[in-house]
């Protein structure tokens, strides 16, 4: 089978079975989702969003949160991963959108990646979602999904590389709805803990799937403990 193929099926499938093409994270503008995606990072969407609604209702804006300090910040996001640096950084994003950007969130890739706290794969979140361009963001289930599958080879040992490999088999067309079905795949599928392999169709083309069964899985891994590493 030749890697066309490979991603020509997976995608099909994928398609069908995960239609969902948009977040789960709660937002009202493109401030808040960028927001909620900086406090995503290792972080479930589902944490995330208990946060959010008491934080969004006192800082709605990027000019209301660059008002406020970072202990400020602290007590609303104090139940998600690395509350501490993450309450720096939106203040200091909130600081440089409203002083930089005139209170609106940037729709460049390179403006996007010089706000604290923000990323590659976050950057690519905000011009997929609000500006809605051909943008792939790869986080860890994407990650987990593409390499389980043999989308991208085991030499992609990072996001970038994973996100430069599938971007070059995906047309430009599908290129976003294609992160939100690996995405959703991998958070409720291809879980990276005992994945649900009898409730997928790709198992007959899984090199994950394949390797299980002969008992030698040796999957790439992200060093999770390295907060900027996903962003």
């Amino acid at each position: 089978m030749t890697k066309k193929q490979l991603y020509d099926i997976t995608l099909g499938y994928l398609e069908e079975k995960c239609p969902m093409q948009y977040t789960e994270l709660l937002y009202e503008s493109p401030f808040q989702l960028l927001v909620a995606v900086v406090l995503s990072a290792q972080c479930t969407d589902e944490r995330v969003n208990t946060v959010t609604p008491k934080l969004f209702e006192l800082y709605p804006t990027a000019a209301l949160m660059s008002q406020a300090t970072p202990e400020d910040i602290y007590q609303y996001i104090k139940s998600v991963s690395y509350p501490n640096s993450k309450a720096k950084y939106l203040v200091a994003l909130a600081q440089r959108i409203t002083t930089q950007y005139n209170g609106n969130v940037p729709s460049q890739l390179e403006e996007l990646t010089t706000l604290p706290g923000v990323g590659r794969k976050t950057a690519n979140v905000i011009q997929s979602i609000v500006f809605h361009k051909a943008a792939l963001a790869v986080d860890t289930h994407v990650f987990r999904v593409s390499h389980r599958i043999g989308l991208v080879s085991e030499m992609s040992t990072t996001p970038y590389a994973v996100e430069k490999e599938l971007t070059k088999y995906i047309s430009t067309s599908k290129i976003s709805r294609a992160h939100f079905w690996l995405l959703y795949h991998g958070r409720y599928i291809c879980t990276a803990k005992k994945p649900k392999c009898t409730e997928c169709g790709l198992i007959e083309y899984c090199k994950y799937f394949k390797k299980q069964n002969k008992k030698s899985v040796k999957e790439p891994q992200i060093k999770l403990n390295n907060l900027s590493l996903l962003k």
